[in-house]
């Protein structure tokens, strides 16, 4: 009996210590230029678009997600990226979307 409580207790903590071995991942999103964000090198790119609509919309206090103009704002993104794969993903977003001076 104490065999297998010790056997058990071992697996048990293993487990825990593969759990804990698993480490998070950063991203500076400021960083990631347009030719990742295309070629989906650090994630799906509607990931990195639906943080940087939630980025902008909170900074504008903006609580309401109109879905029609997200789709329509990541389809020329993606675009604009495919055409400038150097610029960084924010560089992009700033060129397409901030008001003319």
């Amino acid at each position: 009996m104490k065999t297998s409580m010790f056997v058990a207790s071992t697996v048990l903590l293993a487990l825990l210590a593969v759990t804990k071995a698993q480490g998070q991942v950063s991203v500076d999103v400021a960083k990631i230029t347009c030719d990742q964000f295309t070629a989906y090198r650090i994630t799906d790119p509607r990931n990195i678009a639906i943080w940087l609509s939630g980025y902008y919309n909170g900074k504008r206090d903006n609580m309401i997600i109109d879905t029609q103009v997200f789709n329509e704002n990541y389809t020329k993104l993606r675009d604009f990226c495919i055409r400038n794969p150097q610029l960084t993903v924010i560089q992009a977003v700033e060129r397409l979307f901030s008001p003319a001076r």
